[in-house]
């Protein structure tokens, strides 16, 4: 079964009457429309057809961006499709799975998508590794400074008082306590 999907945004005041009319006139049986951000995930008419997916069936959409703004939510979603043993078709872009070129089309935009995150990858550590030899730390900033954390150490171990009771006097959760007199 040939099952198409169409997008528009909400806020554009668009209608999906030219989709619909590709998709039916590209012999759509079935059709799911949509009034929804692309950038978004919790579209409930793609999870409809997502769920209603049956081996051999196929996902026919007008173009690529009507199915997911982004191209990692894009290859996750033709990811799904596939896992249920369907094929996708995009008529614009005249991609199409269950083709031998359409398969490797896909693939290409998969290692394109690949090459992107990996990219992403790099330039964060670069960051980092410049922030640390710029002597910047990451993370959240220590509840206690290093007097702080002495007279923690040292109320709790003489006894005079407990982890709870030095957690509570300082304000922090007694975790934080414990890690301390750990690391002490």
């Amino acid at each position: 079964m040939r099952l198409g999907y169409a997008r528009v945004s909400k806020s554009d005041g668009q209608d999906t009457a030219a989709q619909v009319a590709a998709l039916r006139d590209a012999g759509v049986e079935r059709l799911f429309e949509e009034h929804a951000s692309g950038g978004r995930w919790d579209r409930p008419e793609l999870h409809r057809l997502l769920d209603q997916l049956r081996p051999g069936d196929v996902v026919v959409v007008w173009k690529l961006d009507r199915l997911s703004r982004s191209l990692i939510d894009l290859l996750r979603i033709i990811e799904k499709i596939e896992g249920r043993g369907a094929g996708f078709q995009s008529l614009t872009e005249a991609i199409d799975t269950t083709t031998p070129a359409g398969r490797m089309m896909m693939q290409m935009v998969g290692s394109f998508a690949e090459f992107e995150r990996e990219m992403i990858r790099q330039r964060t550590r670069a960051g980092l590794d410049r922030a640390r030899r710029e002597g910047r730390i990451g993370g959240r900033r220590p509840k206690l400074n290093p007097r702080q954390r002495r007279e923690v150490v040292e109320m709790v171990s003489s006894g005079r008082k407990t982890a709870a009771d030095a957690a509570r006097l300082f304000g922090v959760h007694p975790s934080t306590v414990g890690r301390l007199l750990k690391t002490s």
